[in-house]
């Protein structure tokens, strides 16, 4: 049976630019969860909630590698990620200048499942112990994904599972104004379908917890668009 994802697991998130042979389906080994995200845009990355390794094809459709590493290593969300660039061959000079983009590492393509599964295997625990971002903190706010717990100025908010990730997502985006579907796809909850209108429960829950703790009204609804956290 798997497990569900929480302090006994630990979480590796795989970044990649194209379909790989063998699907995108997690895979765990041991007490490790390595889940695949399908990257097309930054501004759409889902919720990360381990360490990040991003693998990234040096040739693509609409962009290049060269610049997907650049905005991988700039961004807040992903700045810790490690980033594997995949070459068709082994160029010398391509080498250099993904490394000097901002990745870590390459290798040689075509690149499957199996072969990402290995290469994130055989460095997983230096990958985990130095990889993922464990907190954020907005003014009296801090959520502390490790913990898996938020609190306000020192004080605990009280949340379920689901409220927590989405307070992590908002607080990872503040100012950012999400529909009721990019944060159903931000939670992974795609499959099995959910409602849209259960986020808005999730949300009034989240609200909540928030006003109780002493934090105010700081997830505010756009008329006929969605929510946007403002930043304490």
């Amino acid at each position: 049976m798997a497990k569900a994802w929480g302090s006994d697991m630990r979480k590796v998130d795989i970044l990649v630019t194209s379909e790989l042979e063998g699907g995108l389906a997690p895979f765990e080994h041991g007490d490790l969860q390595l889940v695949f995200h399908r990257l097309n845009r930054l501004s759409e990355l889902p919720l990360l909630e381990g360490s990040t390794w991003a693998f990234i094809d040096w040739m693509l459709p609409d962009t290049s590698g060269l610049e997907i590493c650049r905005q991988i290593r700039c961004a807040p969300q992903t700045g810790h990620a490690h980033i594997t660039v995949i070459l068709d061959e082994d160029d010398n000079e391509i080498r250099r200048r993904a490394l000097r983009a901002g990745a870590d590492d390459y290798l040689v393509g075509p690149a499957s499942r199996s072969v990402l599964l290995d290469r994130v295997l055989s460095v997983s625990s230096n990958l985990y112990d130095a990889g993922a971002v464990r907190s954020i903190n907005l003014g009296d706010l801090t959520v502390d994904f490790a913990a898996f717990r938020a609190s306000w100025r020192g004080t605990p908010i009280p949340m379920m599972p689901n409220e927590f990730r989405l307070m992590r997502f908002f607080a990872e985006h503040p100012g950012r104004v999400f529909t009721r579907t990019q944060l159903i796809a931000a939670l992974g909850k795609q499959e099995p379908p959910v409602d849209e209108r259960t986020v808005d429960v999730w949300i009034g829950r989240l609200r909540r917890a928030l006003r109780a703790a002493g934090a105010g009204d700081l997830l505010r609804t756009v008329r006929s668009l969605g929510y946007v956290f403002d930043r304490p």
